[in-house]
């Protein structure tokens, strides 16, 4: 669970800086005031050398969001950090996913996991379980809002992120890194 702020607006000022994790390259975009998105990239040339001074391709003159968001990012993979503490734009999607979101945030924390099912009940949205899933796929802020703790109550479900194709080994991995998945017997 985050200790996070939301803001519900958008400003068209943004700047982005991408790291690299065990996942995969992540950019996070900023509007300065709260971080507005996260999202994966192909490749670690996608977006620019990434380094591996924690700031990634955020430059000493960056937006101190961004490397503040980059250096929890990286502190979550290093395993010193379960509850990203930033100021969150949800402004770009519906009010009923802002719902849906924010309770996943504040009820579902690192080596837990919840399902579609629960997540609708406890969202107070009286929305299907199926539309759970369309909303955790347009979660602007994966990872710091961990739609990847939401899984099907007969498996792991969808995941939309991580890189092209590889969304439910992603999903698994993550899972798996906060100890939420009971290890294999064999």
């Amino acid at each position: 669970m985050t200790m996070s702020s939301y803001e519900f607006h958008t400003e068209d000022f943004s700047t982005q800086a991408t790291t690299g994790t065990p996942v995969g390259p992540i950019t996070v975009t900023s509007n300065g005031r709260s971080i507005t998105r996260v999202t994966w990239r192909e490749s670690d040339t996608e977006s620019g050398q990434l380094d591996d001074t924690g700031l990634g391709t955020a430059g000493p003159d960056a937006d101190p969001l961004l490397v503040e968001a980059l250096r929890q990012l990286r502190a979550y993979f290093d395993g010193t950090l379960t509850t990203f503490d930033l100021p969150l734009d949800l402004g770009q999607i519906s009010a009923t996913a802002r719902t849906v979101l924010t309770t996943l945030d504040e009820t579902v924390g690192p080596g837990t996991t919840v399902t579609y099912g629960e997540l609708a009940r406890r969202s107070g949205t009286g929305i299907p379980a199926r539309a759970i899933g369309s909303i955790m796929g347009l979660n602007p802020l994966p990872l710091v809002i961990a739609c990847h703790r939401v899984v099907a109550s007969d498996g792991l479900g969808g995941y939309s992120g991580g890189r092209r194709g590889e969304g439910l080994a992603t999903k698994r991995w993550l899972l798996e890194f906060e100890d939420a998945l009971p290890r294999p017997l064999f």
